[in-house]
């Protein structure tokens, strides 16, 4: 076992020891599971320091979602070290040890292949499981749904890009620099030059509670200041999605991006059309769906990432600025904000509909204004703007298709017609649909009465439920299975007067 001071007795040259009484940082609020971790690997002999966003957030005072640990054991080591442990990927080769639904992620410091600045790709850049998702919605979800939490974990392996891969090679790059696979292992003077940015590269060293600080970082996360460790050009090259990382945390941590941090990205932003679009896809949801989505479009669009990530999404958006569509996407993140605040479910299902709201609208506005309100007309558009963004984005297919539910469910939802009506509500994406339906009716692209009928409806009794649906069903065309056709006419008629309903529409 390593004597308490051991580590201070072995400072690195290149660190700056910041001692436990010049910085915030208390063990009273890191998770137990991590503080766990940490003293079974000193306990065993090893090294072991939290790293990365998590000491930065203790710094700032914040609760980091998630603790990662680096250390000078071999995955093999941690392994055995810990029961509950399982090493993943292929790319980069970490051990995740489980409690419950709680995951510490540990790394082995990595060595370098070649001069400082250039050789990080960080390990604890996380990416979405697809198993943790699960639909919801942007209100109350259902009560035998479960609420979606999303979570980060590690960056599993894609298949994509290490399907050939040569298994004695332990460092690839592709023709751009991108780095494909790195399981390199050295020391923590090594492992400092892999990080990104310095407010990520931080350790907080668990033998005597010290930070070790190597580029200044601590210095930088106090100004709130984002600055990329080594050359920019070099860092974006090796890895594209840290120009994302950049903008979600400035949209995250208020964080100001140094100059010459950001002056590449306008020049780079293309290279993102080269990294897998599962990934983007992990990417889109830590943009959108943790917290500060409405802070996220903004610095996008501004930075012109947007056009890389979402090129619809970002081309509508520049066409028609300030455009009810575009005012809704933005009141729909930013409610989508307030519920993960909140600890409230949330879904990416419905951060796609608002997402391709309007290329949704200008897909419609194509065909003739009869067939605007049509459900074929809805699909069809719904999967033409899919088909655009998923050559950049792999949105999994359950999203989608509670997505084209949800769409489809709008001209149910402004015309609604006797049982037809009770069917409706029953149906399991009644509830995001609703969510559609009242923001489209707060920035006029549907008629508030309706919106108030089906929150009565939602309150009523069964009794007063058959009752409401009957007299809904005279007014909008008589008995159900009777007078349907002049129900379709009266919806397409009501379209020529207001323009953008049904789902999609014109701009406005």
């Amino acid at each position: 076992m390593n004597s308490p001071h051991a580590s201070s007795e072995a400072v690195p040259r290149l660190a700056r020891i910041i001692p436990r009484d010049s910085h915030p940082i208390s063990r009273s609020k890191i998770a137990p599971e991590a503080l766990r971790v940490l003293y079974r690997l000193r306990e065993a002999g090893f090294d072991a320091y939290l790293v990365g966003g998590c000491v930065r957030d203790l710094t700032l005072g914040l609760e980091p979602k998630d603790f990662d640990v680096a250390t000078n054991a071999l995955p093999e080591q941690v392994k055995r070290l810990f029961r509950n442990c399982r090493l993943v990927g292929r790319r980069f080769r970490l051990a995740h040890v489980f409690f419950g639904r709680e995951i510490i992620e540990v790394a082995t410091f990595r060595a370098s292949g070649a001069p400082p600045q250039g050789d990080e790709l960080p390990p604890e850049d996380p990416s979405l499981e697809d198993g943790s998702l699960e639909d919801g919605s942007l209100d109350d979800a259902p009560i035998d749904e479960a609420p979606l939490e999303v979570e980060e974990v590690s960056e599993l392996e894609d298949s994509r890009d290490v399907h050939d891969f040569d298994e004695s090679l332990e460092r690839v790059v592709d023709q751009s620099g991108r780095i494909l696979r790195d399981n390199v292992y050295g020391t923590i003077d090594d492992d400092i030059w892999r990080r990104d940015f310095t407010c990520n590269a931080l350790y907080y060293n668990i033998a005597d509670f010290s930070v070790w600080d190597y580029c200044q970082g601590f210095e930088d996360v106090k100004a709130r200041r984002l600055r990329l460790i080594g050359d920019p050009e070099t860092r974006y090259r090796e890895d594209p999605v840290r120009m994302l990382r950049a903008a979600r945390f400035q949209a995250k941590l208020g964080f100001e991006i140094e100059p010459a941090t950001a002056e590449p990205i306008a020049k780079l932003s293309g290279l993102l059309a080269g990294v897998p679009p599962a990934r983007l896809f992990d990417e889109t949801l830590k943009l959108f769906l943790t917290g500060h989505g409405a802070e996220s479009y903004r610095v996008l669009l501004e930075r012109g990432l947007l056009d890389e990530l979402l090129p619809g999404v970002a081309a509508f958006a520049r066409k028609h600025p300030g455009s009810a569509p575009e005012r809704m996407l933005i009141q729909g993140l930013i409610n989508t904000d307030a519920r993960v605040r909140a600890d409230r479910p949330v879904t990416p299902s419905f951060l796609f509909a608002l997402l391709l709201y309007g290329p949704i609208g200008l897909a419609i506005e194509k065909r003739p204004r009869a067939e605007w309100h049509d459900i074929s007309t809805i699909l069809d558009a719904v999967d033409v703007a899919v088909r655009d963004i998923y050559t950049r984005v792999a949105v999994h297919r359950r999203f989608i298709l509670g997505m084209r539910d949800m769409f489809a469910l709008q001209p149910r939802l402004e015309v609604p017609r006797g049982r037809r009506a009770l069917r409706t509500l029953e149906h399991p994406r009644f509830r995001a649909a609703f969510d559609l339906l009242q923001l489209r009716a707060e920035f006029g692209m549907a008629d508030k009465a309706i919106v108030e009928w089906w929150t009565k409806l939602q309150a009523a009794t069964p009794e007063q439920r058959a009752t409401m649906s009957e007299a809904i069903g005279r007014t909008n065309g008589g008995a159900e299975g009777r007078g349907s056709s002049s129900g379709r006419n009266s919806r397409r008629r009501r379209g020529g007067r207001r323009r953008g309903r049904g789902g999609g529409g014109p701009v406005g």
